[in-house]
């Protein structure tokens, strides 16, 4: 027993010293990136898709804020599940107030069997462009952008060696939920890791319309559960690279809580092992930051059983040093991120003595959350998603089972739960 703790020890240790280069690697980026100024003449006019199945609790935000864009030539297409949506709604009241032309809305017609709606979304979509659109930018109805995103986003697709642009999301820590708080910190490290891997996030996401056609993405999409994360590979293949914008952090405020968190970790989790370019470094991840701290646990509980006290000292002493550890590093990574979202105008979050304290308790938690939502995502051939059912069998494998429009009574009751 004394080996296996002191090997426990030195891993979890280890780890944590890994956990924190990683983070000031990715600190670093955000903060000496440089951003290429490109001037209007050589922006392409581009599509900026949004598709929707039910009203998202900041809609009217993400319209609103897609709708006023500093850039030159863009138009805003709209795929929306069906007119009976409570989307569709939402979005025609916004176009309305703002009086503008450079938009158009769509019901999705096509309602693909081989694919996830999202992808039969954006099929339809990209198949009415015509050849004026020189890229397309992708965002999500939980995405609530600044007045330079799509901007900030297509200037770097100017780089030929560039075949897509991203950002990534960042939740707050204030809410009311405990399963808001560890979203928020199982998302701090999925950041990083997306940033490492050239993982893109297909909720701020642009790529020229030729290197979609050239690529062969389009017919990927025809036969997949989801559109982005596949992109790092595919690119590769072809000789270009996944660039993250740090500009594009955004911040999302909606609300979670713990069995609805569990639901969307199983199928994220499933979704990565589907199209993830690095899906094995996820899995040693997982073992590290999962595994290790369970068996410290279990170990000092079997010290203080059998009277070992030196054993019990040292687990968990270095059990608290890891946690403190995490807490630091999170942190670090609030504030880092915290700048970026400031420079744009974003609401800024506050860190009182009682949400640091409840993010040190939420840690332990996360871990046995994350853990649990794994486990349980290893035998999972059958998603639910936003009502939808759809069975995977593998990664271009794809059946959707179970349809019905989207209504208003699948809204849930609080209106800042994320859907």
């Amino acid at each position: 027993m004394q080996e296996l703790t002191i090997f426990i020890t030195q891993s979890l240790l280890s780890w944590l010293a890994i956990q924190m280069c990683l983070a000031l690697v990715f600190l670093l980026y955000l903060r000496l990136h440089q951003e290429n100024v490109v001037a209007d003449e050589q922006l392409p006019k581009t599509a900026v898709i949004l598709c929707l199945r039910g009203a998202d609790p900041y809609l009217p935000n993400c319209v609103e804020a897609l709708l006023n864009q500093n850039y030159p030539e863009y138009d805003l297409k709209l795929i929306i599940d069906s007119q009976e949506d409570p989307a569709w709604q939402i979005v025609n009241d916004i176009i309305n107030e703002q009086g503008v032309s450079n938009v158009q809305i769509s019901p999705l017609r096509t309602i693909r069997h081989n694919c996830s709606l999202k992808c039969s979304s954006l099929l339809q979509a990209v198949s009415e462009l015509d050849d004026s659109y020189q890229a397309i930018a992708l965002v999500d109805g939980d995405t609530i952008v600044h007045a330079n995103w799509l901007r900030e986003l297509i200037s770097p697709l100017a780089d030929p060696k560039v075949g897509a642009t991203t950002g990534n999301r960042w939740f707050v820590p204030t809410g009311n939920y405990w399963g808001s708080l560890v979203r928020y910190i199982g998302n701090v490290s999925t950041v990083v890791q997306m940033y490492l891997f050239q993982v893109p996030w297909g909720g701020t996401l642009a790529i020229k319309t030729e290197v979609l056609r050239q690529t062969g993405l389009l017919d990927k999409w025809r036969q997949a559960f989801g559109e982005d994360f596949m992109m790092h590979k595919i690119l590769k293949q072809h000789g270009m690279r996944v660039k993250f914008v740090p500009s594009l952090m955004m911040l999302n405020r909606e609300e979670c809580d713990l069995l609805g968190l569990i639901d969307s970790l199983k199928r994220l989790i499933l979704y990565s092992r589907l199209y993830h370019p690095s899906w094995l470094a996820i899995v040693g991840d997982a073992v590290s930051s999962i595994l290790f701290p369970f068996v410290a646990i279990i170990l000092f509980i079997l010290s203080l059983l059998d009277a070992q006290w030196n054993l019990a000292v040292l687990l968990f002493s270095t059990y608290c040093i890891y946690t403190v550890g995490l807490l630091l590093v999170t942190l670090i990574l609030e504030l880092g991120v915290s700048q970026v979202i400031r420079s744009h105008g974003q609401p800024n979050t506050k860190l009182t003595a009682v949400i640091i304290a409840k993010i040190f308790i939420a840690i332990p938690l996360t871990q046995w959350v994350y853990g649990l939502a794994l486990l349980s995502s290893l035998w999972m051939s059958t998603v639910k998603w936003r009502g939808i059912v759809y069975r995977v069998q593998n990664p271009w494998n794809i059946r959707l089972v179970e349809y019905h429009p989207y209504d208003f009574l699948d809204q849930p009751t609080d209106s800042k739960i994320s859907l």
